[in-house]
């Protein structure tokens, strides 16, 4: 089978958690070692978020007095491709993946007139327990700040993912059977101007939906959103809410979900099964060949009254 994984930020780095590298290393080599199952019996993507990781080294850049203008975050967005990058792949190696790997550099293509740059919505660094302190440090640096559950972070823009400018180096890899990692924190934002030059774009695009946006563009089998929950819950934040343990996309599209966490995955989830006919799957990192099975997390399946071809009806396998 072919698959695309994607890794979110704060799996890689827990809400609250001080953000030094040998946590997040900690964390990178947990993910490494559920995802060798995968590496080893079916073709292989692997994206990653870096919400929290770009956040620092904006929060850096910001502060850096050495700078007359703090770094761009499609620059920074670059940077953390290759550090997460990084440790994937020697992680991956070191827990037992035999076949190549990979970390591309990737560029997403994004649309300068999105709206969403006039509507930030991406949560980015490290959260503040405290109201009062999230909005000084907007005054200080010029941000966006909204609530995320019960702390504060910085939003940025996130434009929607047109395409993926290195996809055909992606594709010779996955041809030599190279366990790749790409699209990194939803790939580094970039327009095109009428001559075909590309620019860097002061966002981060969501990773979810860029991996959505590869995964139909491969034609996988299977999108695995691998997150720090354990499944879609149903009356989130009410008393009775309940993981949904499978659904297909008419009634996903029903439900409501926050904008800047799970909103993006039930969409990602949604807009690959619909052009493909395949099965979507979220859940918790280390569910992740449970995912498969459809013995974990949220399994998202066709409509019945759309679906042209059904790969499956129960699990992904």
């Amino acid at each position: 089978m072919r698959i695309v994984a994607a890794l979110g930020g704060n799996a890689l780095l827990e809400r609250g958690e001080t953000p030094d590298a040998a946590i997040q290393r900690r964390h990178v080599r947990r993910a490494a070692r559920a995802l060798v199952p995968l590496a080893a019996n079916h073709e292989l993507l692997i994206c990653h978020g870096n919400g929290p990781q770009i956040g620092i080294l904006a929060v850096e850049s910001e502060a850096d007095e050495t700078l007359s203008q703090p770094f761009p975050l499609d620059a920074l967005g670059a940077q953390t491709q290759g550090l997460i990058g990084y440790w994937l792949s020697q992680e991956l190696r070191n827990a037992g993946v035999a076949r190549p790997i990979a970390t591309i550099l990737t560029q997403t293509l994004v649309d300068a007139g999105d709206p969403a740059f006039d509507n930030p919505t991406k949560f980015i660094g490290p959260v503040y327990k405290s109201h009062h302190h999230a909005e000084r440090l907007a005054r200080e640096f010029g941000w966006t700040v909204a609530q995320d559950g019960r702390y504060w972070r910085r939003v940025v823009p996130s434009p929607q993912p047109l395409g993926l400018i290195e996809l055909p180096t992606i594709r010779l890899l996955l041809q030599a059977r190279v366990v790749t990692v790409c699209t990194g924190g939803g790939g580094v934002p970039v327009t095109e101007n009428e001559s075909g030059e590309l620019s860097g774009a002061e966002a981060v695009v969501d990773k979810d939906l860029a991996a959505a946006r590869l995964a139909c563009d491969l034609r996988a089998d299977a999108l695995l959103l691998l997150t720090d929950v354990p499944a879609v819950m149903r009356d989130f934040g009410s008393t009775v809410a309940s993981p949904i343990k499978c659904i297909d996309t008419a009634e996903l599209k029903k439900m409501s979900f926050p904008a800047g966490s799970m909103g993006p995955k039930v969409e990602a989830c949604v807009r690959f099964v619909e052009t493909t006919g395949g099965t979507a799957a979220i859940g918790a990192l280390g569910d992740a060949t449970a995912l498969l099975d459809g013995t974990a997390g949220t399994l998202v399946l066709p409509d019945p009254a759309r679906a042209e071809r059904p790969r499956q009806t129960v699990g992904i396998r």
